[in-house]
């Protein structure tokens, strides 16, 4: 298959995911939850979908263990929704770059705070405070 197809497919199953994903009641599921990316195989078998919350990297592994649970619905769902012949298997991989990022922002911006601090003690001048 062209790598255009495989690549249009992971997107419109990612749009439908994050559909699918709202009506789930499952307790463990996160509200928050984001699919980052999709990988689907050539033959169109098995699709990785990489999921995160910004809740965390624990909150993220309960998910995963609530989506598996709810593979059977959610592969039904989708193949519904998409018109595919033959839904792939789905493999849910908890990834925790929503809240890595959110770490480094933070981080980013005490680095910026801080050198506001001293941007601002080097304007006064020496005597006057």
């Amino acid at each position: 298959m062209s790598g255009h197809r495989i690549d249009r497919i992971s997107e419109d199953i990612k749009r439908e995911l994050s559909a699918i994903f709202r009506t789930l009641k499952d307790p463990r599921i996160s509200s928050m939850i984001t699919v980052l990316r999709v990988d689907v195989t050539n033959d169109l078998s098995y699709a990785s979908i990489h999921v995160s919350t910004i809740e965390g990297e624990e909150k993220t592994k309960e998910s995963v263990k609530g989506l598996k649970s709810a593979q059977g619905y959610i592969r039904r769902e989708l193949g519904s929704a998409l018109k595919l012949r033959h839904v792939p298997e789905l493999r849910f991989v908890a990834d925790n770059s929503i809240a890595y990022s959110a770490e480094i922002n933070k981080i980013l911006k005490g680095l910026h705070i801080s050198h506001d601090e001293e941007t601002s003690e080097e304007e006064q001048p020496d005597g006057e405070e």
